[in-house]
């Protein structure tokens, strides 16, 4: 009887030991991800410059570009405007001289 309560004893001992060291692994695990975490963490906060400035240039060349389409567009818009003042201002003229003749008599 007293070999198979040593026997036990000494399978409890072990257990109990198992399961420390399987916290202590735990434990050891989960420090390793905190520390891997943080170091994501710091290395995403000293990219977030970077990612702003990068963000801010594609807008900045994004409005440009609209920019110029705009100036292109009120160009040609214009360019047309002006087109079509000199075809009608003969006509215009003529109308001018109609209205200030009828007055006239």
């Amino acid at each position: 009887m007293d070999d198979q309560l040593k026997r036990l004893l000494d399978a409890e001992k072990r257990a109990e030991q198992i399961a420390r060291q399987a916290e202590e692994d735990q434990d050891r695990t989960i420090q390793t991800a905190l520390r891997e975490a943080r170091t994501e963490e710091e290395r995403f906060q000293a990219r977030v410059p970077e990612i702003h400035s990068s963000f801010l240039e594609k807008a900045e060349a994004r409005a440009e570009q609209t920019v110029k389409e705009l100036k292109k567009r009120s160009d040609e818009r214009h360019t047309q405007l002006r087109e079509m003042a000199e075809a009608r201002e003969a006509e215009a003229l003529e109308a001018a001289f109609a209205v200030l003749t009828d007055a006239e008599a």
